[in-house]
């Protein structure tokens, strides 16, 4: 019998106002994927189709700001809690009750703000190398390293110069950066540095910088209660991340009393296209699983 990889079906939906793209395959629970800078739904390529050979249906859509979703101007259009019920909506629009809900980077930090204001929507957590708001503040207060990797942030509050050097030689900074920090040599290849490309040609720069200066000018809304995580989590962390220390996942408990710790040694901040099988062992297994509530950390 020949297997046949479940079919990618792509699909626009009216969240919150905005016209959001999703890609999804499978049937069964509801995984939401949502992607970080400067990436889009493809950044979940290898984790959709295994997750919906696993009997869910996974669903990744392009954030506001993101290749073919709407591009609202202005800053505070991107301000965390807007971004926050724009997954509310599309949750709610999807019509699937609770779901499992992942995040990576800036789609982290929504995963979390969304779990803790509105855990009625979620069944589990998973956030990949994305920091709790609370201890990504407490890191910069007791580490002054973390100011010099979060230096981009501040890079990116200065209007129209980030755009023009992140755009300059068809994306040349980014280029490197897809190349050279991830551990695997591989992880990015030459057609998935395209995708992205064509992704930001079509979407542009200016809303995913403005999700950077929305939570500068907005920070409340990333730092503002409630912001404890019921739910049980899991973290997945690639080690060699450049832009935080995996110190930021300690004494997590006070926020996320049930909570799993995986850090993996040979991944980076890009830890899906570094460890993609790895990733979707943690995934599937997670969701497949009871948890005790017990804080571990360990290896993966």
């Amino acid at each position: 019998m020949t297997h046949t990889e479940p079919a990618l079906l792509d699909a626009t939906v009216i969240a919150n106002g905005m016209r959001l793209h999703i890609t999804e395959s499978g049937q069964g629970d509801v995984v939401l994927l949502l992607h970080g800078f400067p990436e889009f739904w493809y950044s979940w390529r290898h984790q959709i189709s295994a997750l919906a050979a696993f009997g869910f249906r996974a669903v990744a859509p392009d954030l506001r700001g993101y290749n073919t979703s709407d591009r609202p101007k202005g800053v505070a259009n991107y301000r965390t809690n807007v971004l926050v019920q724009d997954v509310v909506a599309l949750v709610k629009q999807l019509d699937c009750g609770p779901i499992y809900l992942v995040g990576h980077d800036w789609g982290g930090l929504l995963a979390w703000r969304v779990a803790a204001q509105h855990p009625e929507l979620v069944r589990k957590l998973v956030v990949l190398n994305a920091a709790h708001p609370l201890a990504y503040r407490r890191e910069l207060r007791r580490n002054p390293m973390q100011w010099l990797w979060s230096y981009y942030v501040l890079l990116f509050q200065i209007p129209w110069l980030p755009e023009n050097l992140l755009r300059a030689r068809n994306f040349s900074a980014l280029d490197r950066a897809w190349r050279q920090q991830p551990v695997h040599p591989n992880a990015f290849s030459n057609q998935d540095i395209e995708e992205y490309k064509k992704a930001l040609r079509a979407g542009g720069l200016r809303g995913p910088l403005n999700y950077y200066r929305a939570a500068f000018r907005y920070s409340e809304d990333l730092f503002g209660l409630p912001q404890r995580i019921s739910m049980p989590t899991m973290v997945i962390w690639g080690e060699h991340d450049s832009f935080m220390s995996v110190s930021v996942n300690e004494d997590l408990a006070q926020w996320v009393p049930d909570l799993v710790v995986n850090t993996i040694p040979d991944a980076s901040h890009w830890v899906q296209n570094d460890v993609p099988e790895r990733v979707n062992t943690l995934l599937i297994d997670f969701f497949r699983s009871a948890e005790d509530g017990r804080l571990k950390v360990k290896p993966a």
